[in-house]
């Protein structure tokens, strides 16, 4: 399957997702790789194993929408098939979201549908949480609202500090993306109303 990468930031999901390519433990083929933001270093990882990158400022849009629409086009244009949100920090439209049903999906560093939204390890910190982890979904209209394909739970140890709980965390994020992202590139993967459920 043709994958397209969405980032913001320095692109470790990325990075995941590109090596286990490259291990060939990955069921699709990263063909493209957009950044709302120039200079981050996602654009580096991709451009290191000659995967196209482009850019495409939100701030050039007049509405997210109309962003939206861009983005679909530069994914199209590199005939993409699953779409992967990898520390993109835009939230999609129907615009978007429409041109991939069921075929755009995030991972984000909680357990949802506890801490949606930014900042999800400072907010179960401050909620005391004793269990954390990661959530790979499929995005819909909501903000980390869409159904979940999979999660991976991390102990909140007394001594944990956002920086220590954020690199934890993360590194459930990245085998639990690859996985996910493997289960619906095979075709494993059905969503029914709110439930996903896998093929044997």
């Amino acid at each position: 399957m043709r994958i397209g990468v969405l980032v913001s930031g320095s692109g470790t999901n990325l990075q995941a997702l590109l090596d286990a390519e490259a291990s060939g433990a990955l069921a699709g083929h990263v063909v493209v790789v957009i950044s709302n933001k120039p200079a981050v270093g996602a654009l580096d990882r991709a451009a290191k194993r000659n995967v196209p990158t482009a850019v495409i400022s939100h701030r050039d849009h007049a509405s997210r929408e109309d962003f939206d629409r861009a983005l679909v086009a530069a994914l199209r244009a590199h005939a993409v098939e699953l779409v992967v949100l990898a520390g993109f920090m835009r939230i999609v439209t129907p615009a978007f979201l429409d041109a991939f049903p069921q075929r755009v999906v995030n991972v984000h560093p909680a357990l949802l549908p506890s801490f949606p939204g930014v900042d999800a390890q400072a907010q179960a910190l401050a909620y005391g949480a004793r269990v954390s982890g990661c959530t790979v979904h499929f995005v819909d209209a909501g903000v980390d609202t869409g159904p979940i394909i999979a999660q991976s739970p991390v102990p909140v140890l007394d001594d944990d500090t956002v920086d220590t709980l954020k690199a934890r965390i993360l590194r459930e994020e990245h085998r639990t993306l690859v996985a996910s992202v493997n289960a619906v590139a095979s075709g494993r993967v059905r969503v029914e109303g709110r439930r996903v459920k896998f093929a044997p």
